[in-house]
C-alpha cells in the first residue's frame, strides 16, 4: 500500500460516505436503536469526523485517547459539512506521513498504558478506513430502521436498485 493507493481509496469511500450522511433526517438526530447505542446525531457526527481525527493521530509517534466524545450535530448541514472538511485534512495527513512513514511504529496510550502498537500503515488501514466503513454500515442500519432510503454503498440498496 501506499499513500498515494490510501488517498485514492479515502477519496472513493468520501463520496459514498457523503451520500450516507446526506440521508440522516436533521428532525432524527437524537433517536438511538438502543440505550446503548450512540444517538444518529453522534455516529453521522462520528462517520463524519473520526478521519480527520485519525489522520492526525499518524502525525506523531503515539496518541493518548483521553475518552472525548463526538459532539452532538443540530442539522444534517453541519455533518456533512464537518464531512467536507475534513476531507482536504485527511488527504494533507497521509502526504505528510508519506510512504516512507507507513513503517514506523504508532502507538495508542490511555492513563499512560498502551493500548495498541503497530505500524502507522496498520492505524490507516484498520483505524482510519476499516473504522469509518464499520460505523458507516451502523448509519446505514439506523436510517433502514428509520424508513430512511438507504443510497448504494457498494452496490444497489434494496432502495435504489436498477435491476428491482
Amino acid at each position: 500500500m501506499t499513500i498515494a493507493e490510501l488517498i485514492q481509496e479515502f477519496e472513493a469511500e468520501a463520496r459514498t460516505t457523503r451520500r450516507v450522511l446526506e440521508r440522516v433526517p436533521t428532525d432524527k438526530l437524537t433517536w438511538a436503536p438502543h440505550t446503548k447505542s450512540m444517538t444518529l446525531g453522534r455516529l453521522a457526527m462520528h462517520v463524519a469526523t473520526a478521519p480527520s481525527a485519525i489522520s492526525t493521530w499518524g502525525l506523531d509517534d503515539q496518541y493518548e485517547f483521553k475518552g472525548d466524545k463526538t459532539p452532538p450535530p443540530t442539522s444534517t448541514d453541519e455533518i456533512v459539512a464537518a464531512h467536507d472538511k475534513g476531507l482536504a485534512t485527511v488527504k494533507g495527513n497521509l502526504q505528510k506521513i508519506g510512504d516512507a512513514g507507513l513503517g514506523a511504529n504508532w502507538s495508542g496510550i490511555a492513563g499512560g498504558k498502551p493500548l495498541m502498537t503497530m505500524p502507522k500503515a496498520g492505524l490507516l488501514r484498520t483505524l482510519l478506513m476499516n473504522h469509518t466503513y464499520h460505523h458507516r454500515g451502523q448509519l446505514s442500519v439506523y436510517l433502514r430502521l428509520l424508513e430512511v432510503p438507504v443510497p448504494p454503498i457498494y452496490g444497489p440498496s434494496a432502495d435504489e436498485n436498477p435491476f428491482g
